[in-house]
C-alpha cells in the first residue's frame, strides 16, 4: 500500500473512533439528564446540558488538533 493510502485510512480510522466515542459520550450524558430530572436534580441537570451543548458546539467547529495542525 501506499504512505498516502495508509495515512488516508489511519486518519479516517481515528475519524471513526472520535466520531463513536463522541456519540457514547452523549449517550450518557442523555442518560443522566433523565436521571437528574426524575430526581429533580437541578444542578446536574445544568451540568450535563451544559457539557452536551459543548459537544454539539464543538461538533459546528472546524476542528484542529495539535497533530493535524499546520507547521
Amino acid at each position: 500500500m501506499s504512505i498516502i493510502y495508509d495515512a488516508l485510512l489511519s486518519l479516517h480510522a481515528e475519524m471513526f473512533l472520535d466520531h463513536s466515542i463522541r456519540e457514547y459520550r452523549l449517550r450518557q450524558i442523555y442518560e443522566g439528564i433523565d436521571r437528574a430530572l426524575e430526581n429533580g436534580d437541578q444542578e446536574t441537570f445544568y451540568s450535563l446540558t451544559s457539557e452536551m451543548m459543548t459537544i454539539r458546539q464543538q461538533e459546528k467547529s472546524p476542528i484542529v488538533n495539535d497533530r493535524h495542525k499546520p507547521a
